[in-house]
């Protein structure tokens, strides 16, 4: 029992601690102290090499340029789709193809999506008849030097995370009475539910839209495959300062890892403030009291872009599939001559020690965060603790500080311990990822759960603990398979940790993927990242059978 009570400042230890230790570890590189390279005496010669890098006002550009572009249009679908149809069955249709959506690993859209916009891809190809294309066309769209491919390919990833987010957070806020009070007084859909709903809304939501802002700033799978390289965003430049074979030039990559936070800050800073523009704004435009009767046109369109992210990921892993499939395929020809399973055959073998070290490290970390998770929301239940906002601010808190942030001073601090290039590394490293997810999944069933169950056990004769294992556990299932499979999902996607954390010595299938990106090999490039799909997905495929299978003679636990 007093074990139990420690359960929640355990888990923060476990989420939080390596994130501290590992900030700490950058810095010091930062300032030029590294023993293993004779540095003891700090200074600010890092910080002087960075800025004389003559990429640096490019890079940072590029990140805040493509996360602020990205989060916004993602933010601004995802809103829009609510305002428009909420409540309507284009809405259920569109919510049921999003959802699935969340499992594909980022690096597997980000492939997906190239082969469909690249000047070979799928979308040339289908408009070669009209536009008398013979050759793929010459132009730069795949790693553009806007970053527009990246943003894009950033977009269609979180459209269906805040949207998810979205409609997590509506139900207590009623809106359908609320929209039908302001339909009566005669709004239009869209302009009534974004002047009674989104003002209520947005403070719910604003935490994941400051993890996709951070996220979109310093992601470095996605940047790999769809970003510009000369030069890239700050956070892949980085990466290549620690892989680079000159150990000095370590020093310069912590000084641009205490940079990238810096312009983190300063982008949630700048978002927040243009929160309060927008609230200003809002106000005004709510209080001129237009009613907005004529929005067909943009529910036509937030529909439209709504559906044009769903058929992108879903047209981009269709493209994976048929390359991994593919004989001859020439150019402008939709499908290949011929279908051969030659690629399969090759690379089938070559990953299956990385498909089995993805799996035994999704599963030990989904096993200590569900172990965690379960302890924080038992010890809740039954000391009557309750989270408060700060509470969810350090629970999102992995989720905001970049990776490349902290992982460089957590790589050099598992260097000096002896344990990098170890799973144990790797998976306390996804561990402090995926731990975030499966709580936020797990938390409001938990929660919710219909608490006179628990008063009828104990009044048979059942103590806490038995109520737990054999009343409450059970009938909660399907919501802890579901978490669990959110946690493998995230643990298959992540690529930095896996990459740092294991010195280049642990291979999983997502590293396998991204280290394909500078080739041209597309057979090999849909092999692995298909593989790298199913890996996340047959998790949940497996959430939903395992119920359906234990509580099929139970009909009222079946969707429980």
């Amino acid at each position: 029992m007093p074990a139990l009570r420690l359960a929640p400042a355990l888990t923060l230890l476990v989420m939080l601690g390596p994130v501290a230790a590992g900030l700490a570890g950058t810095l010091l590189p930062a300032f030029g102290v590294m023993p293993a390279l004779g540095r003891v005496e700090p200074g600010f010669m890092p910080f002087h090499e960075l800025v004389a890098w003559p990429g640096l006002p490019r890079a940072m550009a590029l990140s805040l340029g493509t996360g602020f572009a990205a989060t916004a249009l993602a933010l601004a679908i995802a809103l829009l789709i609510c305002a428009g149809w909420q409540g309507t069955r284009a809405f259920r249709w569109l919510e049921r193809a999003l959802s699935p959506l969340l499992s594909v690993p980022h690096a597997a859209a980000a492939f997906g999506f190239a082969f469909l916009i690249a000047p070979s891809g799928w979308i040339a190809r289908a408009l070669a008849p009209a536009t008398g294309w013979e050759r793929p066309p010459d132009l730069l769209i795949l790693q553009d030097p806007l970053g527009l491919s990246l943003i894009a390919g950033l977009v269609i990833k979180e459209v269906p995370f805040l949207l998810l987010m979205t409609l997590a957070a509506l139900p207590a806020l009623r809106p359908a009475q609320s929209l039908a009070t302001a339909r009566s007084l005669g709004y239009g859909r869209s302009t009534g539910w974004l002047k009674t709903v989104f003002p209520r809304l947005y403070p719910q939501i604003r935490l994941p839209v400051y993890a996709v802002l951070a996220f979109s700033m310093s992601v470095v799978d996605v940047a790999m495959i769809l970003g510009p390289s000369t030069p890239p965003t700050l956070s892949v430049q980085i990466l290549r300062w620690m892989n680079d074979p000159d150990l000095a030039l370590r020093l310069r990559a912590a000084a641009g890892a205490v940079l990238q936070l810096a312009l983190t800050v300063a982008a949630l800073g700048l978002w927040r403030l243009g929160e309060y523009a927008v609230a200003r704004l809002g106000r005004r435009w709510i209080a001129a009291g237009g009613r907005g009767t004529r929005d067909g046109l943009l529910r036509g369109a937030a529909l439209a872009l709504g559906a044009v992210s769903a058929a992108a990921v879903f047209l981009g892993l269709a493209a994976l599939a048929v390359w991994s499939v593919a004989g001859f395929w020439g150019f402008p020809a939709l499908l290949p001559d011929t279908l051969t399973l030659k690629s399969w055959m090759r690379q089938g073998p070559m990953l299956l020690a990385p498909a089995a070290d993805t799996a035994l490290i999704a599963l030990v970390a989904v096993g200590v965060a569900l172990a965690l998770v379960l302890a924080c929301l038992e010890a809740e239940d039954r000391f009557g603790l309750r989270p408060t906002t700060r509470a969810l601010w350090l629970l999102y808190l992995p989720l905001i500080v970049p990776q490349i942030a902290f992982l460089p001073g957590l790589q050099l601090l598992a260097l000096v311990t002896g344990i990098d290039g170890s799973r144990g590394a790797v998976i306390a490293g996804h561990v402090i990822f995926v731990l975030p997810y499966v709580f936020l999944s797990l938390s409001d069933p938990y929660r919710g759960w219909d608490a006179r169950h628990g008063a009828v056990a104990r009044a048979l004769g059942a103590g806490p603990a038995r109520v737990f294992w054999q009343v409450r556990l059970p009938m909660l299932l399907r919501p802890v398979l579901t978490a669990a499979a959110v946690g493998a999902a995230v643990s298959v996607g992540q690529f930095l940790p896996t990459l740092l954390l294991g010195a280049g010595r642990v291979p999983t299938l997502t590293t396998e993927a991204v280290a394909l990106a500078s080739g041209g090999a597309r057979r090999v490039i849909g092999v692995t990242a298909l593989a790298q799909t199913a890996a996340a997905f047959v998790p949940f495929a497996l959430a939903l059978l395992i119920p359906a299978l234990v509580w099929r003679n139970r009909r009222g636990l079946r969707h429980g």
